[in-house]
């Protein structure tokens, strides 16, 4: 891949004849217009274009070539940060985005009261798993198109979008239809006929890394989906495996000013499910503030101790708000 970068104020005209001429030589053109510079991202074989050529015209200030695998994702490629927009809720503009709720939608009468609980608390964004990817098959699976209906009716009662997994390319339309956030989860971080759908999605992804996954194929991954038309790509950082077996995974921190370097897409971490325990996740979301993270997701029960879910690493409401006071600490002061 190849960037070329336009001086600032450089006439339209110039641009279109630069996309034209680039065209022709059969690359695939992605221009990004900031608020004072112009990006011509150019995708494919690149070995035609004489990169003289091009740095002698008056208006060019540099051309560059991609060496990262991930171009789209690339911050050469994007060099402002993205923004993804929901009913009015800003992900990566700078402030830090809260999506709190419980693992799984379990009853109404659940849901609703934990929804109310985190909305008054400050969270922007209600989280809850309607299909659930669970290692044992005897585990709760989720409740399904009940559960979406159920997270719909909270949303209709708070006012928050919600963000919920989708599992597979069956279930996604129906996912789609009632979800303002598509979560892709760790297990399907490269479930690549799964991106490739969300790729051809009008909704957010929130991309979650695998068990295992280098950042570099986590960007790949979020790759896959730009590839296929969806810019609107949020990261998430939610530990990965190693040989510690304290913690469910071990939580990588790095990776939040790792991504904030290499690529423009907002990250957020999920401290719950990084250790398993709900002790650490107060520290932990204090860390990823502090590293710059663009949001955090957090795993909130009214009654944990009897969730059909990952209650060991929910916090109850009181936990949550202690949190939250913490985190509106810190956000003043990064």
């Amino acid at each position: 891949m190849m960037v070329i970068v336009m001086k600032p104020g450089a006439p339209q005209e110039v641009i279109e004849k630069i996309e034209k001429k680039m065209i022709s030589l059969g690359c695939e053109v992605h221009p990004v217009q900031g608020a004072s510079y112009c990006v011509l991202g150019l995708i494919g074989d690149t070995n035609k274009i004489n990169q003289g050529q091009i740095e002698a015209n008056e208006y060019v200030e540099k051309v560059l070539r991609v060496q990262h695998p991930f171009k789209l994702a690339s911050r050469v490629f994007h060099p402002e940060n993205t923004i993804v927009e929901v009913d009015g809720v800003k992900i990566g503009d700078g402030s830090v985005t809260i999506m709190a709720g419980p693992c799984s939608v379990e009853s109404e009468e659940q849901l609703m009261t934990t929804a109310f609980a985190v909305q008054r608390e400050g969270a922007h964004i209600l989280r809850g798993g309607a299909f659930k990817p669970r290692t044992s098959p005897y585990s709760f699976q989720g409740m399904g198109e009940e559960g979406l209906k159920i997270l719909r009716k909270a949303k209709e009662a708070t006012g928050m979008p919600i963000v919920t997994e989708v599992m597979c390319q069956d279930t996604f339309d129906i996912v789609e239809e009632y979800a303002d956030i598509l979560q892709i989860g760790a297990r399907n971080m490269q479930n690549f006929p799964l991106l490739k759908r969300a790729g051809r999605s009008q909704r957010p992804i929130l991309l979650k890394r695998g068990l295992s996954a280098t950042i570099e194929e986590l960007l790949m991954s979020a790759e896959y989906i730009m590839s296929e038309g969806n810019h609107n790509v949020i990261l998430c950082e939610r530990g990965v495996r190693t040989f510690e077996t304290y913690t469910r995974n071990t939580f990588d921190v790095s990776a939040v000013p790792v991504i904030k370097e290499l690529s423009h897409l907002p990250i957020v971490t999920d401290p719950s499910h990084a250790t398993g325990k709900w002790s650490m996740v107060d520290p932990l979301a204090k860390a990823s503030v502090a590293a710059g993270a663009d949001g955090l997701v957090i795993e909130v029960h009214h009654q944990p101790e009897v969730a059909l879910c990952d209650g060991a690493q929910s916090l109850k409401p009181e936990k949550f708000a202690k949190l939250m006071r913490g985190i509106e600490k810190l956000v003043e002061i990064r």
